[in-house]
């Protein structure tokens, strides 16, 4: 008797069945409910909104002034250690991303 070997065994069928009625039957979120959920959090605390008016915030950075092992790209403008310079063109130097 010849075997059909691409025919879906009977018990493999019936998990297959029965894990998509159990996923039917499960209370998964819906696209909508989601999007819903979403928009409620949007707005809370901490996100800014488009076009919210941060004129009294204040920007507090801490400026490194450059060390004397460095320089600056006059390309990038990057800081960079000085074993980086690949050119010197008077005053300007260049590093070697920037001369590749």
């Amino acid at each position: 008797m010849a075997a059909d070997y691409d025919e879906v065994k009977p018990d493999v069928a019936e998990s297959r069945n029965a894990s998509l009625e159990a996923l039917k039957a499960s209370n998964s979120p819906d696209a909508r409910s989601v999007v819903l959920e979403l928009d409620e959090t949007d707005t809370v605390d901490g996100v800014e909104l488009p076009g919210a008016d941060l004129s009294g915030e204040e920007l507090i950075v801490q400026v490194i002034p450059q060390a004397e092992d460095e320089f600056t790209c006059y390309s990038c403008f990057l800081v960079r250690h000085r074993s980086q310079i690949a050119l010197r063109k008077g005053a300007h130097a260049f590093c070697t991303d920037c001369e590749d």
